[in-house]
């Protein structure tokens, strides 16, 4: 006899007969003879008394069709079967809407989530394919039922949940002198250690390609310059013998002689071994150029995830003073200033320079030259963003300014603003971790169903009691995630897991990568606390200084429960500024649905990013600093500052300059600076006029607007979401 019945969405529920009756009955009602009740409860007792004790849908419907065809009333089973059918062909019609779209490549948020991501070519089709039909199955079968509802309801977003089944990891941190010195094999081949700066360049786009195979996030490269610097000393060397065969004579003195800069300086004049010296660094840093140039075109060109998607990399310099280290940056940034093809922009990678007072930022800095030359940079070519190391919860006890490995005490960052740096379970550090699965919270639609209170306090406290009940939520799915990640086996991630990842060379192929995993963090990101406080208190933080008040009490909550999940799962747990680009309109389309047009939450398309003044706002450069500032200390899982300046920035360092100090001032530690560049989509000609219609170069009126989505830039708007384009139309200048 049936006792329970294992529904579609693999939940199992006690058994109704009355499901069968309603649906033979509804059957005999589209037929000439109607209905015969006797009939009916006839064939149910069959099926109940012959059914196994447990049985799925299906099953228990294959039975309804069997009884049917053996009674009379064939006519009713044919009835039966068509309805049934039908029902199977509305399941699967959602999922035909969307592979129709995708297939007639159509502009929209399906196609459109990651604009980093060209859904329109057959690798992306079939990317979309696997995305659309892999999240359901997520949602049916490896989510709870409590943070099923969250996630259906609107409350929870689970980012990268098309591959949640893949048990990959978000990000990693390369840590790329043991690519560099050790070589890697990653399942299909394998590298011998490098011995020159181009073979060095080529290493690292390598490791980051491999890696981005094998997980759903950013790859980054902490300390770039400490990491390749070795490789302009062994280049130098090489020139010098080279120069030894042709005049053959012995310069061996000169391998290792004191050098204070790599800089291209004419010959005339110069005799014997200053001579000698002079053309081997002149040869050098033309090879370095040509390496850093080569490395920023493969980054832009070499493809990832079947063929679809540029590397989403970074890398992050600024802080290596060494002679070598200097050519480095210096040769970097002038081929990024240069731009790549027809002098176009690199979208990858993100370039980062690391601020640190005593090294990189002040007039008598050792490194102050190359920061005015990344300044320089990012005025025409919006990268390097620019990384706080004095800020206060950036800074690590172990650093020394005399120390040859400071680096790995030097936080990193990567993607659109991911920070991994404080570590319960080993070493505080960025290098060979990162981040392993992340989840936002819609504070905004907690906040709407709170508006009804008309007591403020009242209102306050019941918002983060529904606040707290939906940390618990996401708190507990990101643990449930871990637990699933930490089965895969190491072979899973060839090179993630035997070259990159903290840990990891201690795992064979088929252990499981649960001894290492926890090195890593699990972010609980937000979005719109511009829109959660106007829906509490009436404004935002950007106009209030009460709202501000809020929004931080709000955040610091989030904080000090990150920390308590973090004893009670024993992970590391940490609160992210979530960088919505997919997400920026479902929270709020989903929130309109429900609570209709309220103005200044839902009458846009897009929620603000996180804890940021919303974009529309007008207000100057520092005040907008000072409202997002405090917030920087709170979110250790990744937060960024933004400033939108007017006009052609190229001649103009100083106003980044500006904002670095700014940044100095007001203890950020991440920031960047948006302003207007124009890009011809047909010869790729670049110029920062505020309305240009026409190429110059060319005449194609195919121009479009070189942007920053997130936290990285994207060659074309055509890729963007709706919500993100209504964002930029709405983006104000910061005086």
């Amino acid at each position: 006899m049936i006792q329970t019945v294992i529904k579609r969405d693999g939940r199992i529920v006690g058994f109704n007969e009355e499901k069968i009756i309603t649906a033979i009955r509804k059957a005999m009602l589209h037929t000439e003879k109607g209905e015969d009740m006797e009939l009916i409860r006839q064939i149910t007792d069959r099926i109940v008394c012959r059914g196994n004790e447990q049985m799925t849908v299906e099953a228990i419907q294959d039975c309804v069709e069997l009884e049917l065809m053996k009674s009379s009333r064939k006519d009713v089973a044919q009835k039966y079967i068509t309805y049934r059918n039908q029902r199977s062909i509305a399941r699967k019609a959602k999922t035909r809407d969307v592979f129709l779209e995708i297939i007639e490549t159509k502009s929209n948020d399906v196609t459109r989530e990651n604009a980093n991501m060209n859904a329109d070519t057959p690798a992306g089709m079939m990317m979309k394919f696997s995305s659309e039909t892999t999240k359901p199955f997520v949602d049916d079968y490896l989510l709870s039922e409590q943070t099923r509802n969250a996630v259906s309801q609107g409350y929870l977003h689970i980012h990268d949940k098309d591959y949640y089944p893949t048990k990959s990891l978000t990000c990693v941190q390369h840590p790329l002198e043991k690519i560099l010195g050790n070589g890697f094999f990653a399942g299909h081949g394998e590298s011998r250690p490098a011995k020159r700066i181009e073979t060095a360049s080529i290493l690292g786009c390598i490791s980051l390609e491999t890696a981005q195979n094998e997980m759903h996030g950013g790859q980054a490269i902490p300390a770039f310059d400490f990491y390749l610097a070795p490789f302009v000393r062994k280049s130098y060397i090489e020139e010098v013998k080279v120069l030894e065969q042709l005049n053959g004579a012995d310069y061996s003195h000169l391998y290792n002689i004191e050098i204070d800069d790599y800089l291209t300086r004419p010959l005339d004049g110069l005799t014997g071994d200053d001579r000698m010296k002079q053309h081997a660094i002149n040869r050098t840093v033309g090879r370095v150029h040509q390496s850093m140039e080569a490395f920023i075109h493969n980054m832009n060109t070499i493809h990832s995830r079947g063929g679809n998607q540029v590397v989403f990399s970074s890398i992050n310099y600024g802080t290596d003073v060494s002679a070598e280290g200097r050519c480095i940056i210096r040769e970097l940034l002038n081929s990024t200033y240069q731009g790549v093809g027809n002098g176009v922009t690199a979208i990858f990678p993100i370039q980062i320079w690391k601020k640190k007072r005593g090294v990189s930022y002040l007039p008598t800095d050792r490194n102050y030259d190359l920061y005015q030359l990344a300044c320089k940079v990012t005025a025409r070519r919006f990268f390097p963003n620019f990384l706080n190391l004095d800020a206060t919860f950036n800074y690590h006890e172990d650093w020394r300014p005399d120390d040859p490995e400071r680096y790995k005490y030097e936080v990193a960052t990567m993607g659109c603003r991911t920070r991994v740096f404080e570590n319960r379970f080993g070493q505080k550090t960025s290098i060979g971790r990162g981040n392993l699965s992340f989840s936002t919270i819609n504070i905004v639609r907690l906040a709407i169903e709170c508006m009804n209170i008309k007591s403020r306090e009242a209102r306050i406290e019941r918002f983060f009691a529904k606040l707290d009940e939906l940390l618990e939520i996401t708190a507990r799915q990101l643990h449930e995630r871990f637990e699933f990640q930490k089965t895969a086996y190491a072979k899973q991630f060839p090179l993630l897991m035997s070259a990159l990842w903290i840990g990891s060379e201690k795992l064979k192929p088929n252990d499981t990568i649960e001894p290492v995993i926890n090195q890593g963090t699990l972010g609980i990101g937000f979005i719109g606390l511009a829109e959660c406080l106007v829906a509490l208190v009436g404004k935002h933080h950007g106009e209030d200084h009460d709202a501000q008040q809020l929004g931080l009490r709000i955040v610091t909550y989030m904080r000090d429960r990150a920390a308590q999940f973090s004893e009670q799962y024993q992970h590391n747990y940490s609160v992210l500024a979530t960088p919505a680009e997919g997400l920026s309109g479902k929270f709020t389309q989903k929130d309109r649905k429900s609570f209709g047009i309220l103005p200044g939450i839902t009458d846009r398309d897009y929620y603000t990013n996180s804890n940021h003044v919303p974009v529309y706002y007008k207000c100057t450069a520092r005040h907008k600093a000072e409202i997002e500032a405090p917030y920087h200390d709170l979110t250790r899982g990744g937060h960024i500052f933004y400033v939108e300046i007017d006009g052609d920035a190229t001649h103009n360092p100083a106003a980044i300059m500006s904002v670095v100090d700014m940044m100095d001032k007001y203890n950020i530690g991440y920031g960047s600076v948006n302003h207007n560049r124009n890009r011809c989509m047909q010869c790729g000609y670049e110029n920062a006029d505020a309305d240009l219609k026409t190429c110059p170069e060319c005449g194609s009126t195919d121009i479009d607007k070189l942007q920053r989505i997130t936290g990285y830039l994207v060659g074309t708007t055509e890729r963007w979401n709706h919500a993100k384009l209504s964002e930029l139309k709405d983006r104000v200048i910061h005086e």
